[in-house]
């Protein structure tokens, strides 16, 4: 168990994995609340939902629930420093989603729809994996009440 908490919670990374965390996360909140509740100018789960449904990502609603909760849920963890790998890695498999479901055959260039964007929120994902949330983390802070 000790193991465990330790691959979840410890990090190696000083303070600047918080410099990636606070806009990635900020980012990531602000996606998930347009696809769940519609704010920011989004559509909400429902019209979310029909939307990945007539992209071929059935079902919708289901896919919009578990895209829109990784990107909130996981993006408030990675704000916090909390549960940073699984979050990571909940977000970075939604953005492969996000590329190769919707942006891919539009090319790199965000002007056209391409995947620029999700492919920068990948690598940020994908860097807080390997890295973990850093030492101004609640991860590191339980960490520590548990070591």
């Amino acid at each position: 168990m000790k193991k465990l908490i330790n691959t979840l919670f410890h990090s190696e990374t000083g303070y600047g994995a918080l410099a990636l965390r606070i806009p990635i996360g900020i980012i990531f909140m602000a996606y998930g609340g347009q696809k769940l509740f519609g704010w920011f100018g989004g559509y909400g789960l429902q019209t979310t939902g029909q939307w990945m449904d007539s992209i071929g990502l059935a079902p919708g609603f289901l896919m919009a629930l578990f895209a829109g909760s990784a990107e909130f849920i996981g993006g408030l963890f990675i704000i916090l420093g909390l549960f940073t790998r699984p979050a990571s890695l909940a977000l970075a498999f939604t953005m492969l989603v996000a590329i190769f479901a919707v942006h891919f055959e539009h090319g790199l260039f965000i002007a056209n729809n391409g995947y620029a964007f999700g492919l920068s929120l990948l690598a940020a994902s994908v860097s807080l994996f390997i890295t973990g949330a850093g030492k101004a983390s609640l991860d590191q802070f339980i960490l520590r009440k548990l070591a």
